[in-house]
């Protein structure tokens, strides 16, 4: 009890739901008064979510990124460093199944790798595509090049080992055709990351006059995401070809002679890409390198936050219930609820390395409230629980119960919905709330605890925290039936 008292929000709001239902037992005029009341606070949050959604808001799904700097790559790599710290502290204060040091150790390892890896001078070229396709024929040629400045490491790596191919500065994807769907599919997820050559193999196995068809078909498949000079043509290992000799009218001499390897192309192309953006290709690897650490931290981290996280969310839902069951008034359950997920935001925010202010938190709340209400969530969630408490008589009846559950089921939800947000968005000073991704995370939320022995053990749950064990009887249906 001490603790709920340290949260002004959560107590003001529920002393203020229980001073209005206090004077509405008075007399006409006191439910007038809290009946302004509460249509002056739904009034000023429907404004203030209004107002919100004509603010601009941060753009999560960009598509034209900015270039990978030097600068954006240390900012990566510090951050990296950061969320390692955060998950050592945060790690030493609840108990986790398992000792970090040993991975924060190999963590920090590579963070310190990273530093001097943006200043190497080799550079790294994959080779990939299906198979048989003349990925080891292409290495073996690319091997025996002279490169005009750059030292480079040349791997044959599968398609689908998307870490290895992360790790390469630039990539060449081979093909002995046109484009199938898998191949295209993998080429514009390459294109979308990283520097990307897509080179026709083979292309002596094609009479002369349709190379260019092809070369030109590939060109206009891939427009949108490469340039005509990265799409080439070569033949890496030609095939033999008969080579006949006359000797005189009646002496003919024939052999199988196999040609040259057909790589000037490309050849000339890794050479200038090698030397003009040799040091761009090596921060933009790095650069990945950081973010894939990154994302590896984050979701231990999220784990840890996580484990945080429910206890507290469990709190204030019973919080939530007992007001909404104690407050006879309907309308002025909304007051209260808003208290108590505006001290849940304030709490999970503090969690999640987010300092609100109490306006902060009182906004967000009242936005969450706003787009729970437009989605529907809270009259579905009404009527669902009202059908599962039908079954029991004695609880059915119970006064306030349906409130209660109603409003614990709806606190709950909006605590999930804020750990998930929290833990696909940027928090920490640079947070900034995103109406639509919000509003499709409260409907993944809600959608993912719809199943039937999901709300059949919450509302199990609910009331025995609402009512007296004695007020409920043990062969109840609903007993039976959860």
């Amino acid at each position: 009890m001490v603790d709920y008292l340290r949260r002004p929000i959560l107590v003001g709001g529920i002393g203020l739901s229980v001073v209005l239902w206090l004077w509405d037992t008075v007399g006409e005029s006191a439910v007038e008064l809290g009946e302004t009341a509460i249509f002056g606070a739904i009034a000023l949050g429907g404004g203030l979510w209004w107002l919100q959604r004509k603010l601009p808001q941060s753009d999560q799904n960009t598509k034209n990124s900015p270039p990978i700097s030097r600068e954006v790559t240390q900012a990566a790599i510090e951050e990296t460093e950061t969320l390692i710290d955060q998950l050592a502290n945060q790690a030493e204060t609840i108990r986790v199944g398992n000792d970090l040091s040993p991975t924060l150790a190999d963590w920090r390892k590579q963070v310190a790798d990273l530093h001097t890896a943006i200043d190497r001078q080799d550079l790294y070229l994959a080779i990939t595509g299906k198979p048989q396709v003349g990925k080891t024929s292409l290495k073996t040629v690319l091997e025996t090049t002279t490169w005009t400045q750059k030292h480079l490491t040349i791997t044959e790596v599968d398609p689908d080992s998307s870490d290895h191919l992360l790790t390469a500065d630039l990539v060449v994807f081979l093909v002995d055709g046109d484009l199938t769907e898998p191949e295209y599919k993998t080429l514009g997820n390459l294109c979308d990351r990283q520097r990307t050559l897509l080179v026709w193999n083979k292309q002596d196995q094609c009479p002369l006059e349709h190379q260019v068809v092809v070369l030109e078909k590939l060109r206009q498949t891939m427009a949108n995401q490469l340039a005509a000079t990265d799409i080439i043509g070569i033949s890496a290992s030609p095939s033999p070809i008969k080579v006949r000799q006359y000797q005189d009218e009646n002496s003919v001499q024939e052999w199988m002679e196999t040609p040259l390897p057909q790589m000037e192309t490309l050849t000339e192309n890794l050479d200038r890409l090698l030397t003009e953006t040799g040091e761009a290709l090596v921060v933009a690897t790095t650069y990945r390198k950081a973010i894939a650490l990154q994302q590896t931290v984050k979701t231990h981290l999220n784990t840890i936050r996580r484990q945080q996280a429910i206890p507290t969310i469990e709190q204030y839902q019973w919080v939530a219930a007992a007001a909404a069951f104690a407050n006879p008034v309907p309308a002025l359950d909304l007051l209260a609820t808003a208290a108590i997920t505006s001290q849940l935001v304030l709490d999970l925010g503090k969690v999640y390395g987010c300092q609100f202010s109490l306006e902060q938190a009182q906004q967000l709340a009242k936005t969450l409230g706003s787009q729970m209400v437009k989605l529907g969530l809270v009259e579905l969630s009404t009527k669902t629980l009202t059908t599962l408490l039908k079954t029991n008589t004695v609880t059915y009846v119970a006064g306030g119960v349906i409130q209660g559950v109603t409003a614990a089921y709806l606190t709950r939800i909006a605590g999930l919905s804020l750990v998930e947000y929290f833990q696909t968005c940027e928090t920490g000073n640079n947070f900034s709330l995103n109406i639509e991704s919000f509003s499709n995370t409260l409907k993944s939320v809600f959608q993912n605890n719809q199943q039937l022995s999901t709300l059949q053990s919450f509302v199990g749950q609910a009331t025995s925290h609402i009512i007296s064990p004695r007020e409920v009887s043990p062969t109840s249906p609903l007993s039976a039936k959860l």
